[in-house]
């Protein structure tokens, strides 16, 4: 039976919402693995954030940031179930906090499923034909194009995929949902626009 620190109950605890009892059984049950874990939670039915997902979120607020003297701006739209909870300090800082995520890592999506086909065909071609001149045999080729696509690609450009920029331990998409743990309502980033000046300036 796996060892399990109360660190890592907190943490598990953290991104999902559940019970502190229920945490560490699930880490019991997986060995210690969190992400293995999190999923025993979602097949339960224990995980807060899951349960809260399905759940409208009409209300919230659009954020901005401007940084580096007004070179870079930024609106994101974040929903949330009522109008209470988006005046609330807590979610206004996380709002204020994916606004700068935005400005400082450059996403150009908010999450996977957002990426149109046709861009992700295309990068796994360059993936391919890069890792084809690195010399690696013909049948790895495919299993590390995948690889590559998973920790290059995705948390490259798809924001709730991205290491928070205050805690590169946990993802975007993570922080979210402690968010709505704590918050108690379904959060979901809308949309955004990041404006650097000059930007397509040269293709006028």
């Amino acid at each position: 039976m796996a060892d399990v620190s109360p660190a890592l109950v907190k943490d598990l605890r953290q991104r999902t919402g559940a019970g502190m009892m229920d945490c560490k059984k699930a880490l019991t049950e997986t060995g210690g693995d969190i992400e293995k874990a999190v999923d025993w939670l979602r097949q339960k039915g224990l995980a807060a954030a899951e349960k809260k997902a399905g759940r409208t979120a009409s209300q919230g607020i659009i954020g901005s940031y401007i940084h580096l003297g007004g070179r870079i701006g930024v609106l994101v739209e974040v929903n949330c179930e009522t109008d209470f909870v988006a005046r609330t300090d807590v979610f206004q800082a996380l709002v204020r906090d994916l606004a700068m995520q935005i400005a400082a890592s450059s996403p150009r999506y908010v999450r996977r499923e957002d990426v149109p086909a046709e861009v992700i065909e295309k990068e796994r071609e360059i993936l391919r034909a890069r890792t084809l001149e690195e010399g690696k045999s013909a049948n790895m080729v495919d299993r590390i194009v995948e690889g590559r696509l998973e920790k290059q690609f995705y948390n490259a450009i798809c924001l709730e995929e991205q290491p928070f920029v205050k805690n590169p331990d946990i993802t975007v998409g993570q922080l979210v949902k402690e968010h709505v743990a704590k918050l108690g309502e379904n959060i979901v980033v809308r949309r955004f626009v990041r404006f650097e000046l000059g930007e397509g300036a040269g293709n006028e």
